[in-house]
């Protein structure tokens, strides 16, 4: 069972956080998804990943493909498709504790100043411990990351 990393956006957009995360998660030979609710965003994340010349490319695809279960990085609104050990929730995208269990680990981004967002964070933050799951709480208020909870 891996950790829950609960990160608390109020100085960086979701693309420049997922910028930073996921050639770390890469790093550790693990696939992951990204799921998000709106299909707008994630081909705006796609275009992103594909041509911003400020990051180096991270391979990747768009759900519904014929190569899901290839894709190191798959971005969608579903299920897992690709195998993936990691599990980013972008824009109010949901997980289950039974989906969470067995991954290597989940980040859930969420905008600070989205009061629908940090409330729907926080019931996450509690189901998700109160069924055993680790979780950290990261914060950039200060200009820098910061672990500021941890549980579990």
């Amino acid at each position: 069972m891996g950790v829950v990393m609960f990160y608390h956006l109020t100085r960086s957009s979701p693309d420049d956080t997922l910028a930073m995360l996921l050639p770390r998660a890469l790093g550790q030979g693990w696939r992951v998804m990204v799921r998000g609710r709106d299909p707008a965003v994630l081909e705006r994340l796609d275009t992103r990943l594909w041509l911003d010349e400020a990051h180096p490319f991270l391979p990747h695809g768009v759900q519904g493909g014929p190569h899901d279960a290839d894709q190191p990085i798959l971005l969608g609104t579903g299920a897992i498709a690709n195998g993936a050990q990691g599990l980013f929730l972008i824009d109010g995208a949901e997980t289950t504790a039974e989906e969470a269990r067995p991954l290597e680990r989940v980040w859930l981004l969420f905008d600070g100043s989205d009061g629908g967002q940090l409330a729907a964070a926080r019931a996450k933050w509690k189901a998700l411990t109160e069924a055993g799951l680790p979780a950290q709480y990261w914060s950039e208020e200060s200009g820098r990351w910061e672990k500021k909870a941890e549980k579990g």
